[in-house]
C-alpha cells in the first residue's frame, strides 16, 4: 500500500515538471512554424500546398508512435470517434490555420503572434459555458485561474501593444529577405480579421480535444487521424480555389524546409503534446502557455527575419 502511495507521489511530482515543460516546447516548436512560414508565404508559397503537406508528413510522424505505443487500438475507432476526429480536424486544423496563414501574409509575425495570446481567454470562458471548466470562487484553485488569465492575457496585449522606438540590438541573419515580407504585409485590417477568426476558432479546438479524447482516449491514433482529416481538407479546399500544379510543387528550399518542420513539429509534436495535456490538466491548461509564443517570436523574428523590437511610445 505505501509502495502504490509513494508510486502515485513521484508521478503526480514528475507531472509538475513535465506538464509545463512540455508546454514551453509547443510554444517553440509554434514559433519556429511562424517564422519559418512567413517567410516561405513571403516567397509566394500557395497556403494551402502548405496546410496540407505539413498535416501529411506530421500524419507519416506520428504513426510510428501509434503503432508502437498504441498498437492495435486502431480498431476500437468506431463511426462516432471518427466523426468526432474529422470535426476535430476540420475546427482544429483547417479552418484556424488557413486564417491564421493568410493573417500571417497580411501582417508581421510578432502582430500574429498577439492573438495567440487571447487564446487563453476564449478558450476559458467556452470551458466555463460547456462546463469543462469550474471557477469555484471559495477555492484559492479558482482564484488562480482567473488570475493566470487576465495576467498572461493583460500583461502580453499591454507588451504587444505599447509600441514606440525600435531597438536594433542585432543584424538580422535573413535580413535580404526583409523587402519581401514588407511588401506581403501591407493589409493590417484584413489581416486582423483573419487573425481573429483564427483565435476564435483554434480556442474551439481545445474543447473538440477534450471530447475526442473521451470517445477515443489514444493521443496519437487520434492526433495522427486529425493530422490525416485536417490534410485531406486542406487539399480539398486548394484544389477547388486553385487547380495550378505549379502551386503544388516543392523545391529543395525554404518552402520544403517549412512543410517538414512544420509537420514534424509544430504539427505532429504540438497536437500530441496538447492532447496529452489537456488529458491530464484540462482544455484550459494548454492556452495558458500561449504568451510564451510572443516572447520567442520577437526575439526570434529579430533576429532571424529583420522584424522590430519596439519599446515605450514615440
Amino acid at each position: 500500500m505505501e509502495m502504490d502511495m509513494d508510486a502515485e507521489r513521484k508521478a503526480e511530482a514528475a507531472l509538475r515538471w513535465k506538464a509545463p515543460a512540455a508546454m514551453v516546447l509547443v510554444q517553440l516548436f509554434y514559433t519556429g512554424m511562424i517564422l519559418l512560414s512567413k517567410v516561405a508565404i513571403g516567397g509566394g508559397m500557395f497556403i494551402f500546398a502548405l496546410l496540407a503537406y505539413r498535416s501529411f508528413f506530421g500524419a507519416a510522424v506520428i504513426l510510428p508512435f501509434a503503432l508502437v505505443f498504441e498498437r492495435g487500438k486502431w480498431k476500437e475507432m468506431d463511426r462516432r470517434a471518427g466523426g468526432w476526429i474529422f470535426f476535430n480536424g476540420f475546427i482544429g486544423y483547417a479552418v484556424p490555420m488557413s486564417f491564421y496563414y493568410y493573417g500571417l501574409r497580411d501582417t508581421t509575425s510578432s502582430y500574429a503572434a498577439i492573438f495567440v495570446n487571447i487564446v487563453p481567454l476564449v478558450t476559458f470562458i467556452l470551458s466555463l459555458i460547456s462546463r469543462l471548466e469550474s471557477l469555484q470562487f471559495g477555492s484559492t484553485a479558482g482564484w488562480l485561474k482567473i488570475g493566470g488569465v487576465l495576467l498572461s492575457v493583460g500583461g502580453t496585449m499591454i507588451i504587444s501593444l505599447y509600441k514606440g522606438k525600435v531597438l536594433h540590438l542585432w543584424t538580422s541573419i535573413m535580413h535580404h529577405h526583409r523587402d519581401g515580407l514588407v511588401e506581403v504585409a501591407d493589409h493590417q485590417l484584413r489581416g486582423t480579421i483573419f487573425l481573429v477568426a483564427s483565435t476564435i476558432t483554434f480556442a474551439c479546438w481545445y474543447l473538440i480535444q477534450s471530447k475526442v479524447l473521451k470517445v477515443y482516449p489514444y493521443k496519437y491514433w487520434s492526433s495522427m487521424a486529425t493530422c490525416l482529416a485536417g490534410g485531406l481538407q486542406t487539399l480539398l479546399l486548394g484544389i477547388i480555389l486553385r487547380r495550378d500544379r505549379g502551386a503544388w510543387k516543392l523545391g529543395w528550399d525554404i518552402q520544403l524546409a517549412t512543410v517538414v518542420y512544420s509537420g514534424a513539429l509544430a504539427t505532429a509534436g504540438r497536437y500530441s503534446l496538447n492532447s496529452w495535456a489537456v488529458a491530464k490538466r484540462g482544455p484550459a491548461y494548454p492556452p495558458m502557455f500561449s504568451p510564451l509564443s510572443l516572447v520567442f517570436t520577437v526575439v526570434l523574428g529579430s533576429i532571424f527575419i529583420g522584424d522590430d523590437i519596439t519599446v515605450g511610445r514615440q
